[in-house]
């Protein structure tokens, strides 16, 4: 009798139908909450503020940014998905069983999204550093388009095939009320796996690998050039900071997406089995938290988004005429 008193159900009018709250001290409750809440809100503000400066100053209409707006749009989702996640802290759902199949969908829909996303940006570096010539033709505002409403739209799609046996029946899967589940067999699973990760995640490295290549290759042949009609010393500094400045960023990119995501995927397809709930909790967070860090990665290094970010605080932006203003 003491134990069933101690245990704490999600819907104690149920009783035998209701599921039970993990036991968590209060301590790894208020930092789960905290942590969930920082994370949120960090992600939300820091992709809206992409947002606004991509999608106002007229001089950022570029085929790049248009990628990096996609980004930030469905890192931004993923910002608001994440209240979801705060409300499943004390392990239980109460928002019924079609509101939580639709949160997999969309949650796994801006997931893809933003991993196809990056593919794309990947690859618009790569045309951009290894065929300059040529990218000006390649790579146009309206082919740009096209791929980023197929990655949406093939996104979406994918996932609702996934889930189309919760979406059917949700809640099919629940063990108990209170419970938030989805589940795909384990051909689907492995489908799921290739196409959102080791895919995207094969392709970023080896585009990124060949662009740090050529990056490298270029800094070199332009140093020996230069070196003959001009100071040796002040060239040799120049080479240098462009061979560090492109090793440091194609390093966090490629760094930074694999430890925030390959934790969860690992879990993931292998077992949460394999953690107690606050190491699990911890992988969920590092996995969001990639959303957190993308406009920092991406946006932050470019010159232009400081200053974007200076007119949005200051407000300069609902003056007459801002988005005229010269940014580059």
């Amino acid at each position: 009798m003491e134990i069933l008193e101690e245990v704490e159900l999600c819907f104690p009018q149920l009783l035998n139908a209701s599921c039970k709250k993990p036991i968590r001290s209060h301590f790894e409750f208020i930092l789960s909450y905290i942590i969930l809440s920082s994370i949120t809100l960090l992600t939300t503000t820091l992709n809206l503020l992409v947002i606004i400066s991509i999608a106002h100053f007229k001089q950022l209409y570029t085929p790049s940014n248009l990628l990096l707006l996609s980004l930030a749009v469905s890192d931004f989702f993923v910002g608001l998905l994440m209240f979801f996640q705060i409300i499943l802290i004390d392990g239980c759902w109460f928002l019924g069983d079609l509101m939580c199949t639709l949160y997999y969908v969309l949650d796994y829909t801006i997931t893809s999204a933003s991993i196809g996303t990056m593919v794309l940006i990947s690859i618009d570096r790569y045309v951009a550093i290894c065929d300059p010539l040529h990218y000006s033709t390649k790579v146009t505002q309206k082919r740009v388009q096209v791929c980023v409403c197929l990655c949406w739209i093939c996104s979406i799609i994918f996932q609702i095939v996934v889930l189309k046996d919760n979406l059917k029946q949700p809640g099919r899967y629940n063990s108990c009320s209170g419970e938030c589940v989805v589940f795909s067999d384990y051909i689907t699973e492995l489908v799921d796996l290739v196409v959102t990760f080791i895919g995207p995640v094969t392709m970023i490295i080896v585009l990124y690998l060949r662009v740090f290549v050529v990056a490298v290759s270029q800094a070199h042949a332009m140093r020996s050039h230069i070196a003959a009609v001009t100071i040796q010393g002040s060239v040799k500094v120049t080479a240098k900071k462009s061979e560090m400045k492109a090793a440091r960023t194609l390093g966090v990119v490629v760094v930074v997406f694999l430890i925030c995501l390959c934790p969860y995927y690992c879990v993931a397809y292998t077992g949460d089995n394999l953690l107690n709930a606050s190491s699990d909790a911890f992988v969920m967070c590092l996995f969001y938290f990639n959303s957190c860090l993308n406009p920092l990665i991406y946006a932050f290094f470019y010159p232009w988004f400081r200053k974007c970010l200076k007119l949005i605080i200051t407000l300069k932006i609902l003056q007459p005429g801002s988005s005229e203003t010269n940014i580059l």
